[in-house]
């Protein structure tokens, strides 16, 4: 031990001596000469993570890129499309129209100057003032409305009139052109025929239910009184819970209950009834063109209603017009 000792100390003093005269000392071997394991302390695992996450964030990034790149084009409001689209000032041209045709539909060669004069308003500078009227016979206009408009861009439409003229329903189109807030009609009109009568189909035939419709027949005109003055405390007596309805207010006077058909059901059911309505003008006198003492004017209309039962008695829930056709003259 003595010896082991002395020659530790020995090298060790050699190796300072060598240290000190700028000799380099060698690597020593064995366990303090070996190099660390890079991969020690589990820093492998922590490269491998950084690696997954910036993979994951490389396609998070791609994704949102092709998908800003290839979203459709949003589609605009309905509010922005409308207002995108023809300026054509549709209310004011049906006016127009309405007016011109007031004129355009009456001549009488009586009149001639006048209505080449009023017309000149409506057309353009240097246009025949009576717009193809050849000046001979004549033609009244009884009544005339607006019954469609077809814009054709932001200037220019196509306004179609319904026209009663000398006894004849017609239709009556008028060119109108529009620009900068003025308005003309910028060609000749073109008559067209009216709409076609047809046939409407009939209602397919069901079993009527006699017994409510004879006690309908015995209620019914009271409700139908009161309806016609618009007495709204006579006529809550005849109304279901919570329904309203205002009356005539004395235009017209109850006359009689013409016809109730009532079709089989529940405790609500919708029926048909007829009505004859007299004039509400009283007695008759020379200046309404009627005798004094005649019978008054009637007119027999034809509703649809809907009845609920509450206990014996049927009030009614809604009242408005019916389409069944017409059974025909009595």
């Amino acid at each position: 031990m003595a010896r082991r000792a002395t020659l530790d100390r020995d090298e060790q003093s050699a190796v300072h001596d060598e240290t000190l005269a700028g000799v380099p000392i060698p690597a020593r071997k064995g366990r303090q000469a070996a190099v660390p394991w890079r991969g020690a302390g589990g820093r492998w695992a922590i490269w491998v993570l950084r690696a997954v996450a910036w993979a994951a964030l490389l396609l998070i990034a791609f994704r949102g890129v092709a998908a800003i790149m290839t979203k459709p084009a949003a589609a605009p409001p309905a509010g922005a499309a409308a207002a995108a689209g023809p300026t054509f000032p549709v209310s004011l041209a049906k006016s127009y129209a309405q007016e011109f045709g007031a004129v355009y539909l009456n001549f009488n060669p009586a009149t001639a100057g006048q209505r080449a004069a009023e017309l000149s308003a409506f057309l353009p500078t240097g246009t025949d003032p009576q717009l193809g009227w050849n000046g001979a016979g004549t033609e009244r206009l009884q009544s005339e409305q607006v019954a469609a408009i077809s814009v054709q861009n932001d200037h220019s439409a196509i306004v179609t009139l319904l026209a009663q003229v000398s006894d004849s329903l017609i239709e009556l189109a008028v060119p109108i052109y529009s620009a900068d807030g003025g308005m003309v009609v910028s060609g000749e009109p073109a008559l067209l025929p009216a709409p076609a009568r047809i046939a409407p189909p009939q209602p397919a035939s069901q079993q009527a239910d006699s017994v409510t419709a004879a006690a309908l027949t015995a209620e019914l005109p009271g409700f139908f009184q009161a309806y016609a003055s618009g007495d709204q405390v006579t006529l809550s007596r005849y109304l279901a819970k919570g329904t309203q309805v205002t009356g005539l207010n004395g235009a017209f006077a109850f006359g009689s209950i013409q016809n109730v058909t009532v079709p089989f059901g529940g405790s609500a059911r919708n029926i048909t009834v007829t009505v004859l309505w007299h004039q509400a003008t009283g007695a008759a006198s020379p200046a309404s063109g009627q005798a004094v003492g005649a019978a008054p004017g009637g007119l027999e209309m034809t509703y649809q209603m809907t009845v609920v039962r509450q206990g014996t008695s049927w009030y009614v829930q809604a009242i408005g017009a019916s389409t069944q056709a017409q059974s025909g003259p009595p």
